[in-house]
């Protein structure tokens, strides 16, 4: 009889280590950090809006405040202090390293940049020169137009077909910032001239560009561009300011101004271009044109309140004519009436949640709006009148002396 198999557990019992317990974890190993919280476009947008509306104010208050009227050489400054600081970032920093993937040769410098760099600093000296004519808030209503002038420009450099239709889009800020015009209180023929001279050379400088950088080749941010823009610009500024306002300028009017001064406007019209680098890719082209307009509504304040800069209401219903061109041209229809419909639902909302205070918002805008309608607007009445006159005239007849 065979012998019986007994089955045994399969529990068998482990024999106990003879050497300390190794860890399952390395205690010395880098522990993964938590990603750092990225920076709000919000702040991007912020400090662009803050350093262009800067760079405008800081050159009107040294041309026309601080009375320093070379606006060739103030230019050329900027210039050649791009040149510097763009040629030591290159050497000492990563954020000029987009340039190695262009392939530049003398003869595409010679045929491509130098021509836009003809044009660079043709729309700068125009535009520095119309601060000492106009106010900021004029100028930056006929800036407007530049989407007109870049249209316009294209079609005649044979870039673009001319097209009927877009030119129907842009007849608005036309129509604008000649209504804007008429209502000017302090027109000076000269400076509206180099302002639009200023806004052609602009215009064809931007063609070119966007020519240039069709090519994947050329494909090159902000800051490269002024890298390889400003020696020639600020050579030939050079040349320009050597013939045209150095034989003028003495050092008193330097020291007036403060050489601290001079640095700190290099240095802040250096940092918009940086801040354009760093805003690209961070928000869209929707709200780059909604701050634009904001940047520019803002410089128009900032006129009135730094320099009384007087506008009238004809002027400000141009101004508002024009930038709502200027929005339906950049943003289109579709886009613009996708947004109404947003922004109509959320008004509801806020109607619904809080009614009183939408009640108090209509009224204060009411009351904000028949005010500058009809104080800008309305005719003036007797404007020659001197009650002075009246009252000596009187206290004559009276034998009392005034």
């Amino acid at each position: 009889m065979a012998d019986e198999k007994t089955r045994t557990s399969g529990e068998v019992p482990r024999p106990e280590p003879k050497g300390p317990i190794l860890p399952t974890t390395n205690p010395d190993a880098p522990q993964p950090q938590s990603p750092k919280p990225a920076i709000h476009p919000a702040f991007y947008v912020a400090v662009w809006i803050s350093l262009s509306s800067s760079v405008i104010l800081f050159n009107k208050w040294i041309l026309d405040t601080l009375e320093f009227r070379y606006p060739v050489i103030l230019t050329t400054y900027h210039l050649t202090f791009a040149t510097v600081a763009t040629q030591l970032m290159a050497r000492y920093t990563t954020l000029l390293d987009g340039r190695k993937s262009v392939k530049m040769t003398g003869r595409v410098y010679l045929r491509a940049i130098v021509p836009i760099g003809i044009f660079f600093s043709l729309s700068l000296i125009c535009g520095n020169l119309t601060y000492l004519y106009l106010s900021v808030a004029f100028i930056q209503m006929i800036k407007a137009t530049t989407p007109v002038a870049v249209l316009l420009s294209s079609w005649a450099m044979g870039l673009a077909p001319p097209n009927l239709k877009q030119l129907l889009n842009v007849s608005a800020i036309v129509i604008g910032v000649m209504i804007a015009s008429f209502g000017e209180i302090k027109f000076v023929w000269i400076g509206f001239l180099y302002q639009l001279g200023g806004l052609m050379f602009e215009a064809i400088r931007l063609n070119l560009v966007q020519a240039l950088l069709s090519s994947a080749e050329y494909k090159m941010d902000p800051l490269v561009s002024l890298y390889y823009f400003a020696p020639i610009c600020a050579a030939m500024n050079g040349v320009v300011a050597l013939a045209w306002e150095v034989p003028k300028v003495s050092m008193s009017e330097v020291y007036h101004v403060g050489l601290f001064t001079f640095f700190l406007n290099g240095l802040c019209a250096f940092m918009l271009n940086v801040s354009v680098v760093f805003l690209i890719g961070k928000t869209s082209a929707v709200i780059m044109t909604l701050c634009g307009v904001l940047k520019d509504v803002m410089l128009v304040v900032a006129s009135m309140l730094i320099w009384g800069t007087p506008v009238s209401g004809l002027q400000a219903f141009g101004y508002t004519i024009a930038l709502g061109g200027m929005i339906y041209y950049k943003l289109g229809f579709d886009a613009l009436k996708g947004y109404a419909g947003e922004a109509g639902r959320q008004w509801a909302e806020f109607g619904a949640a809080r009614p009183a205070l939408r009640k108090i918002v209509v009224i204060v805008a009411a009351v904000l709006f028949v005010f500058i309608l009809f104080g800008g607007l309305a005719p003036t009445y007797a404007p020659d009148y001197d009650p002075t006159q009246y009252l000596s005239g009187a206290a004559e007849k009276f034998g009392v002396s005034s």
